[in-house]
């Protein structure tokens, strides 16, 4: 059938809107809930997870970077902590420690002293570990020898104690009502026998002691004679201190004078006695450099 000329088709009636709606949600997915570049949601799930990772360990390692030298502050800290607790550790079991125990005192120096004697005033510490010694007990001890002048104690790991002691030394005898005391440069009796000690000179004192001024310039004098020349004196006396006499085994006497320049005085002594001139009964060094023959 032929439609005439000018007559227009009617469009088609348009869908409900409803019917609009359920369509384009049917038929059509909105693009914000595509995944990016075709990938499917669970892809793209753990693109974004390995994503977090990356930005977290980002974060850390600037974390770190600005936060290094506080960390290492802190550990040498820490280490240090630790040394002193491994250390004071380390000391506690030592001290308690049988391993540790004294079992060998070693006495070194000991020449007028028997050795067995200083042991067996120390044997009491036997069993103690070394870091619990009684010190002030050993000092205690050894003080009880008068011939030890000082005295110094080492502990040598596992189980030594050392000690090392210095003599006093004889220089001369004083009489007494007793008898004679071997004594010392300070004046402490170091033996006392009924019968004079061979080998000493005697020291005699003008109403004097050992703790006088008359006793300490005699005995610089005999301190400072050589051995050798030591044993050619018998005695000694000393008024003041500058008034020191010598008396030779051979009767010749000396007049030393004060107490200084003993030394000297004393080689002077000694190269006069070399000469060994006849029938002198004195000589005078008590002018260091000067010797008098009388």
């Amino acid at each position: 059938m032929k439609r005439p000329v000018g007559y227009d088709v009617p469009p088609a009636p348009a869908p409900p809107t409803s019917a609009r709606r359920g369509a384009g949600r049917s038929t059509r997915t909105p693009e914000r809930a595509l995944p990016p570049d075709g990938m499917t949601p669970a892809q793209a799930a753990r693109l974004l997870r390995r994503a977090s990772r990356a930005r977290r360990r980002a974060e850390k390692s600037e974390v770190r970077r600005f936060t290094r030298h506080s960390r290492r502050r802190r550990i040498a800290v820490l280490v240090g902590a630790g040394a002193l607790l491994g250390t004071a550790g380390l000391v506690t079991a030592a001290a308690f420690s049988p391993l540790f125990a004294l079992r060998t005192i070693e006495v070194q120096g000991a020449t007028r002293i028997a050795e067995g004697d200083l042991r067996s005033a120390l044997d009491d510490q036997l069993g103690t570990p070394l870091p619990l010694l009684d010190l002030g007990r050993v000092q205690r001890e050894l003080a009880g020898f008068p011939l030890i002048q000082s005295f110094v104690t080492e502990s040598r790991p596992p189980d030594t104690l050392v000690v090392r002691i210095v003599e006093r030394t004889p220089v001369g005898v004083v009489r007494d009502r007793k008898g004679f005391d071997l004594v010392d440069s300070a004046g402490v009796t170091l033996q006392s026998t009924a019968k004079r000690p061979d080998g000493y000179p005697v020291v005699e004192l003008t109403d004097a002691d050992v703790r006088s001024i008359p006793f300490r310039a005699a005995a610089a004098v005999l301190v400072a004679l050589p051995a050798d020349l030591a044993a050619q004196v018998d005695s000694i006396t000393a008024r003041t201190t500058d008034d020191v006499s010598l008396k030779l085994r051979g009767g010749q006497r000396v007049a030393w004078g004060s107490a200084s320049d003993s030394v000297r005085k004393a080689q002077h002594l000694a190269l006069l006695l070399k000469q060994n001139p006849a029938e002198v009964h004195e000589y005078d060094v008590s002018s260091p450099g000067v010797g008098i023959l009388r």
